[in-house]
């Protein structure tokens, strides 16, 4: 709480001054307008409010004033633009914040107060940040056992079968997917002031999707299971076959889950007529696996900021997407589904332990 009267009648006239002077840097008479209403008796946050300005940075340029007059309030070294810290703090709050990755400004400014006695508010911090050129990221998630030469190799591996691919052939991605009646809160534009707020649904029921899809025509097989196994898996080859009934080969992608080796399976692929080859994608690179993507295009319009009241609406919503939507408009989601593969390194990481 900041007492009111702390000014003396000229130190209030001065600032008046200032404050009416049309010649004067509005920032510095914005300042100076401040310091008057918190001598009057205003609090920090109603001050804040009148000048659109929160109210850490009121009471930060309560302190300046308090340190260093009318003078400092025209200084702006302590937002940020015009640094308080030496050039040796600089770098040791750069060598800090490198080694530590702090998560938010509170625990910046905590280091800031404890180790050179200095207060920063929320807004001087980000633009102190800016200045020494940090950013505010989301680090990406990436699987602990990248194997660079395996991708390299399946890589090469494919876009070789691609150009060598005749009329009777087909790529095939197969994958298994298992969204859960869930509304999914998803960031979005709405009119400012405007509280948001997403009704969620009580069920745990999950559906069980194996699915197949071909990134050049857009074309799916989406078969609902009760168990994702072996047996679902040749339900859906079977599918697939007479989905591609003129073709030679078939050509399929899939990862490593234990039912997609399994001896059922290879026995199956053994028997006569059978039109199916198989391509398994590199152990944890779901990177070189397209229909993931899928997945996530599934997600973003069928589960993102919706509700559905009944598991029922939820599995058509999904099941509707997967079977008709994205056969029908693949123009619209190729470029985000796509086997645009790339080789992933943690050498090209930072990667936090």
């Amino acid at each position: 709480m900041i007492r009111p009267g702390f000014l003396s009648e000229a130190e209030r006239q001065a600032l008046v001054g200032v404050a009416r002077n049309g010649l004067e840097e509005h920032r510095v008479a914005r300042r100076a307008n401040a310091i008057v209403l918190l001598n009057d008796g205003w609090s920090c946050e109603a001050v804040g409010s009148a000048l659109l300005m929160d109210d850490d940075t009121i009471r930060e340029w309560f302190k300046v004033y308090e340190r260093a007059g009318l003078e400092g309030l025209s200084g702006f070294d302590h937002e940020g633009s015009s640094c308080r810290l030496t050039a040796e703090q600089q770098a040791a709050l750069q060598a800090w914040i490198t080694a530590t990755l702090p998560c938010n400004t509170n625990r910046i400014g905590a280091w800031l107060k404890e180790t050179y006695d200095l207060t920063y508010s929320s807004s001087g911090l980000i633009a102190l940040l800016h200045r020494l050129e940090f950013d505010y990221r989301k680090p990406e998630v990436i699987p602990r056992k990248l194997d660079e030469a395996r991708q390299k190799a399946f890589i090469e591996s494919y876009e070789k079968l691609l150009n060598r691919l005749e009329d009777d052939e087909a790529v095939v991605f197969v994958d298994a997917v298992h969204p859960t009646h869930q509304a999914r809160p998803a960031g979005c534009w709405a009119p400012k002031g405007t509280a948001i707020a997403l009704e969620q649904t009580s069920g745990r029921q999950r559906l069980n999707v194996h699915g197949a899809l071909n990134l050049e025509t857009g074309q799916t097989q989406m078969l609902e299971v009760a168990t994702v196994n072996a047996m679902s898996l040749i339900a859906l080859l079977i599918a697939i076959e007479a989905a591609y009934l003129g073709k030679r080969w078939i050509h399929i992608f899939l990862d490593n889950a234990p039912y997609h080796h399994a001896a059922l399976v290879r026995d199956w692929l053994k028997k006569s007529g059978r039109r199916i080859v198989l391509h398994f994608i590199p152990p944890y690179c779901p990177h070189l696996d397209p229909i993931e993507r899928c997945w996530g295009v599934m997600h973003e319009n069928t589960t993102h900021n919706r509700c559905y009241g009944s598991f029922a609406e939820f599995k058509t919503a999904v099941m509707t997407f997967l079977t008709r939507t994205v056969p029908a408009k693949w123009d619209q989601f190729r470029d985000r589904i796509t086997d645009n593969f790339r080789v992933i390194s943690p050498k090209d990481f930072r990667v936090m332990t």
